[in-house]
């Protein structure tokens, strides 16, 4: 009897021990292929934003370096950004590699001025930061945003060849694209219509900057400054997002508008 009784304590042993190298080699199996993506987790999935391309440090992020992907709640950080349009324009504050969850903590609003006075805006080593009147109807209307890109239009006086029948010199007014592809680095003074803020759009209208902050090669700012000096009326265009191209222009003056539209004169 005794002897019956140990083989049945001993069969039931190897039972349990089988039964749990099945549950251990299905548990390590199913985590292999979850690794791999071969079975969805299941549980509460949240939306997070990530980036699709390595982004530098000081970098104005665009919709084009950003994606959305869901995660398990259980493993999304905390500050986890959920919408691309809440990090289009913020400035980052460290290198980000592709597929990195976006982090409130790692970016920064370009308007917000510090302890010191001054803004978080772009610009490398190369560059200046410039002020530029905010005179243009673009800037009035308060569409501009920070990281926006945009081309400076001027149109100005020059001297023309031919003198009057007084003997004095004649001049005409020229419009042409004096800067191309510049990055707004800031808008100081603007405020924003904020998604999801019921109510502001009527109570507290956005409100235009003082001044277009521009980060500019220094060569370009002395242009920019000759322009401005020089009485020229200026205005801003904004390009599309991703457009960074070359336009190729001619400058418009009366005799170009009278060929282009065959304007009779005497």
């Amino acid at each position: 009897m005794s002897r019956l009784r140990g083989f049945l304590w001993l069969l039931a042993g190897l039972t349990v021990a089988f039964l749990a190298a099945v549950v251990a080699y299905m548990t390590l199996s199913r985590a292999a292929r979850v690794s791999v993506g071969e079975v969805r987790v299941e549980g509460a999935v949240q939306q997070v934003v990530v980036t699709s391309q390595a982004v530098p440090v000081r970098t104005l992020l665009t919709a084009e370096m950003l994606t959305t992907q869901e995660l398990p709640v259980a493993t999304v950080p905390t500050g986890a950004v959920t919408e691309i349009e809440q990090a289009v324009g913020k400035l980052t504050l460290a290198e980000l590699f592709a597929g990195e969850v976006l982090l409130e903590q790692r970016l920064v609003d370009p308007d917000i001025i510090a302890a010191d006075g001054r803004t978080a805006v772009a610009m490398n080593a190369e560059q200046v930061l410039m002020a530029v009147p905010a005179s243009d109807l673009m800037s009035q209307v308060a569409v501009l945003k920070p990281g926006d890109k945009v081309d400076i239009l001027v149109s100005m006086t020059f001297p023309r060849a031919a003198m009057t029948a007084e003997g004095e010199q004649e001049e005409e007014m020229v419009t042409y694209i004096l800067l191309q592809n510049v990055t707004i680095a800031a808008l100081p003074g603007a405020t924003f219509v904020t998604a999801g803020a019921e109510g502001q759009a009527a109570n507290q209208p956005p409100q235009p900057p003082n001044a277009l902050l521009v980060t500019l090669v220094p060569q370009d700012a002395l242009v920019l400054k000759y322009a401005l000096d020089s009485g020229a009326i200026q205005d801003v265009v904004l390009r599309a997002p991703g457009a960074d191209q070359e336009w190729e222009f001619e400058p418009v003056d009366i005799d170009y508008v009278i060929d282009a539209y065959r304007i009779p004169v005497r």
